[in-house]
């Protein structure tokens, strides 16, 4: 007999045979054929033979060092106290010690141990659901065991786009747009992750626009557009990056401005309250600053108020001007 496409043809001995002299296949030859499918030309995937697949792979990356990409999906405490996150390759479970998450605290030096750890398990749970680079640091064929380091994947990319490549140019440098991905949200920073380094984007570089909250806005597993500013560092283990958001953003607050006139009055959400100043995004897409209100009630921060304008200030691309009530108050 002859396979093909998984099609079978008879050959010449076959025909020569009766057909009530054709041995019967065996059990173990039928659990080892392929599935009959209702397409003469494709296979059925099934879950083992995906899984193999998939070892595969594993296997190939642990022998070339490759970089692989998967989700931050947990973490656990182990029985000995040590702490793992756990990162899914496709369908595999992969772990990665914290020690190999390049979870670096810039004041390590003024705290202890156990409080070093006790903030690396906080930021390791802020980080859930963050898309991240691995490099296969050990496997078990028996219990089909992964265990992995995000920190040597971080240095190789280091190495790749921020160090001099032979002719002494760098992949990554100033003004240049790059792609970063989104590990972590707080209300008024974001954290990214730029091709192996990490860096924390406060939220005024975020965006043209007043952010109450970042978290409203971005979220962690995105990614985002970043405009390098700074990068310091000649070594894997010492580089550091400025980078923001808003300059890969075209500025419509200018054009927004022009719809704004004096003694105008606007609806608007108050982003932020700092020595008295109130901060306000205005549902005309205009940012504006108030230095009274006129309402009984004192505003807070994501109340809807209605906002006077007394002043146009173009060179700081704001409105001026007071809260004449609060129209509703937020949470």
């Amino acid at each position: 007999m002859t396979s093909d496409n998984n099609i079978l043809t008879p050959s010449a001995e076959d025909v020569s045979l009766p057909s009530d002299s054709l041995p019967l296949p065996s059990q173990e030859k039928k659990d080892s054929a392929p599935v009959l499918t209702l397409s003469a030309d494709s296979e059925v995937e099934t879950p083992q033979s995906r899984e193999d697949t998939i070892w595969h792979e594993l296997q190939n990356a642990y022998r070339t060092r490759k970089i692989l990409t998967g989700h931050l999906s947990g973490m656990e405490q182990l029985e000995g106290g040590g702490t793992i996150a756990v990162v899914y390759y496709q369908e595999m479970r992969v772990v990665i010690p914290l020690s190999e998450m390049m979870i670096d605290l810039p004041d390590d030096q003024e705290h202890d141990y156990g409080e070093m750890v006790l903030r690396q398990r906080k930021i390791l749970g802020n980080m859930l659901g963050a898309e991240i680079d691995f490099i296969v640091r050990g496997l078990d064929k028996t219990t089909h065991s992964v265990v992995a380091s995000r920190k040597e994947a971080m240095y190789k990319k280091r190495q790749i786009f921020y160090l001099p490549d032979a002719t002494g140019h760098s992949r990554i440098y100033p003004d240049r747009v790059v792609q970063a991905r989104v590990i972590a949200v707080a209300e008024k920073v974001v954290r990214a992750e730029i091709f192996g380094v990490e860096c924390s984007i406060p939220a005024r570089d975020l965006s043209w626009d007043w952010l109450g909250d970042a978290s409203e806005h971005f979220h962690v597993g995105e990614t985002v557009l970043v405009r390098i500013q700074e990068v310091k560092g000649d070594s894997q283990e010492n580089i550091s990056v400025k980078a923001n958001v808003k300059s890969t953003l075209p500025n419509t607050s200018v054009v927004n401005l022009t719809k704004c006139k004096v003694q105008g009055k606007y609806a608007g959400i108050v982003t932020d309250i700092h020595k008295g100043t109130v901060f306000i995004r205005l549902h005309i897409g205009v940012n504006a600053v108030a230095h009274s209100c006129y309402d009984s009630r004192q505003p807070g921060r994501r109340d809807e108020v209605s906002f006077v304008v007394t002043k146009i200030d173009r060179e700081r691309n704001m409105a001026v001007g007071l809260i004449s009530r609060i129209i509703r108050q937020g949470n």
